[in-house]
């Protein structure tokens, strides 16, 4: 038995036959073909136990001996998986959180606590839309000074006005001072995570405030809109009237005083308005009558009393339709143009006129609008001349010079104060006064009356045609009719010349002579009652510088001749 196990254990390790002896293998060693095999030492045959040794052969060959196969190295213990469930994750992670969290806040708090403690203005603080977080008082009230305007609104109108203007001044040291304070009042923490807006300031001169929103109503007020009528697309459309909105200064004036801060926190003064309903509501009425009107141009008659020439202005139905409006007068509704077209369009045609003529635009627009109130769509407005310059010539004296300018002298020695205007010499500039000094009464456009010195003889027109034309008598020459162009002033049933003791009838006075005497137009004089004089003079130079017609001419001429009639004088 034990010499088969020898004998097996033998021939389980010969090798076989034409087949290559085993080599020693290493765990982790690599292939031959990779890596030559460093050299192992010979390993020692297994020692049997003594209770199976055999007997002792002869030694044999030595042979190769696979490698011991090393006992595996003992299995790690592995920990078995814990089955955890959510709820424990979520707890651990909400731990960690609140731990971090509390880390956080806590650095938060110092910044915070370091942040109150500088001084500085807590950011989110702001005035009037002006952010001053950050800035030290200094800073602040520098940049404070930027409020330098107030908003006026009425609703949503709004207007920007200097603050200084209606008399508001912001004390901005104060105001920056109490931002600085703002968010640290109570001491807590919060006050440096929140947006605080602090009122401003504010001082005001309630005299300057009180001029300045009188003065401002006028842009503010909306006047209520009479129902009118309009062209509109060629064809007379009724307007409905609307309510105006009038700015009452002395509610808003009281409102700026007495509540200042809070009126103005937001930096707008919120004007107290009050609403106005139009006088007029309905105009249909007046479609017929603007009809008839509209089928003539509007037409405006410039006219210059002095040189009797007329220059007429045409607007075109369509042009002048648009600027109807109505207006109440005493005697109910009434057409009118709107003043604003209206001025415009006098203003454009004055500087057309140039330096030698001009009208008065404010009288010029009531002209129009008094004649398109009584139905008319033309009327007349004056024009006129500016003051002119005369040059001396060797031998003028200031008799001559008035004569030729047709200006009594007494009034050229008034337009040249410290002039001594008789000693005058050739070369020498005089001021001639506006001719228009002797029309100081609304023109009659429609009548003039003519005087030639020359022909001693009177024509009266009307409506540019010849109504009469009669033989007259001017002054002598020690007391002269001055030429010129004049205009009734007056009138006196009788009128005594105390000078001449001559009582004057049917008297119209028409220039002053000199200051507080005139002359004017009258029929055969009387004295002591019953003495006619120049009854037999009529046609040559007879008076003392009035002009004499037959007392029936006269007569008939003073009733004519309403006062403002032009009366021109020739040489």
């Amino acid at each position: 038995m034990q010499q088969r196990y020898q004998q097996q254990r033998t021939i389980a390790h010969q090798p076989r036959a034409n087949q290559p002896a085993p080599q020693p293998i290493s765990i982790g060693t690599p292939p031959a073909s990779r890596q030559a095999p460093s050299p192992q030492p010979m390993q020692q045959p297994m020692q049997v136990p003594p209770r199976y040794a055999q007997p002792q052969y002869p030694p044999q060959a030595p042979h190769m001996q696979p490698a011991p196969v090393q006992a595996p190295a003992p299995a790690r213990a592995v920990r078995a998986r814990s089955h955890r469930s959510p709820m424990f994750w979520m707890m651990l992670g909400l731990a960690a959180l609140t731990v971090g969290s509390v880390t956080t806040i806590g650095a938060i708090a110092a910044g915070v606590m370091l942040y109150m403690g500088s001084g500085r203005i807590l950011p989110g603080v702001s005035v009037l839309g002006i952010s001053l977080g950050g800035m030290s008082t200094s800073d602040a009230a520098a940049e404070l000074n930027r409020l330098n305007e107030i908003t006026v609104q009425d609703g949503e109108r709004t207007w920007k006005l200097p603050a200084s203007q209606i008399g508001i001044t912001i004390d901005t040291m104060a105001t920056a001072q109490n931002a600085q304070q703002a968010g640290r009042s109570d001491g807590s923490l919060l006050g440096a995570f929140t947006h605080t807006s602090v009122a401003p300031v504010i001082n005001i001169d309630s005299n300057t405030a009180s001029q300045a929103l009188h003065a401002f109503a006028q842009t503010a007020d909306l006047p209520a809109q009479n129902a009118t009528i309009r062209l509109v697309n060629g064809q007379l459309t009724p307007i409905a009237a609307s309510s105006g909105r009038m700015m009452d200064v002395d509610a808003t004036l009281n409102r700026l005083l007495s509540t200042t801060t809070q009126e103005l926190s937001d930096g707008a003064l919120d004007l107290v308005m009050t609403t106005t309903q139009p006088a007029i509501t309905d105009a249909t009425p007046l479609l017929e009558q603007t009809r008839a009107l509209l089928a003539s141009p509007l037409t405006i008659n410039a006219y210059n009393p002095i040189t009797n020439e007329t220059q007429p202005w045409a607007l075109s139905p369509d042009q002048w339709g648009a600027w109807l409006t109505t207006t109440n007068t005493a005697t109910g509704l009434a057409l009118s143009l709107d003043g604003g077209s209206l001025t415009n369009y006098l203003t454009q045609q004055n500087a057309a006129l140039g330096s030698a003529h001009s009208i008065k635009v404010d009288e010029a627009v009531k002209q129009v609008q008094d004649a398109l109130a009584a139905n008319n769509p033309t009327s007349t407005i004056r024009v006129y001349n500016p003051p002119t310059e005369y040059t001396v010539n060797g031998g003028d004296t200031l008799g001559g010079i008035a004569w030729k300018m047709g200006i009594p002298y007494w009034r050229i020695e008034k337009a040249n104060p410290g002039l001594n205007l008789n000693m005058l010499s050739a070369g020498q500039s005089i001021t001639i006064p506006s001719k228009d000094d002797l029309l100081p009464l609304p023109i009659v456009p429609n009548k003039r009356i003519v005087v030639s010195i020359a022909q001693q003889r009177m024509w009266v027109y009307e409506n540019g045609q010849v109504k009469w034309e009669w033989a007259g008598s001017t002054g002598i020459p020690d007391s002269p009719t001055v030429p010129g162009v004049y205009q009734v002033l007056s009138h006196d049933g009788t009128a005594y010349a105390g000078n001449w003791n001559l009582n004057m009838p049917s008297f119209m006075s028409i220039y002053e002579a000199v200051p507080g005497f005139s002359n004017g137009i009258h029929g055969f004089p009387w004295r002591n009652g019953h003495q006619i004089l120049w009854e037999n003079a009529l046609g040559t130079k007879v008076t003392y510088g009035c002009i004499l017609l037959s007392s029936t001419n006269a007569e008939a001429l003073y009733n004519w001749a309403e006062d403002g009639v032009v009366v021109e004088i020739t040489g």
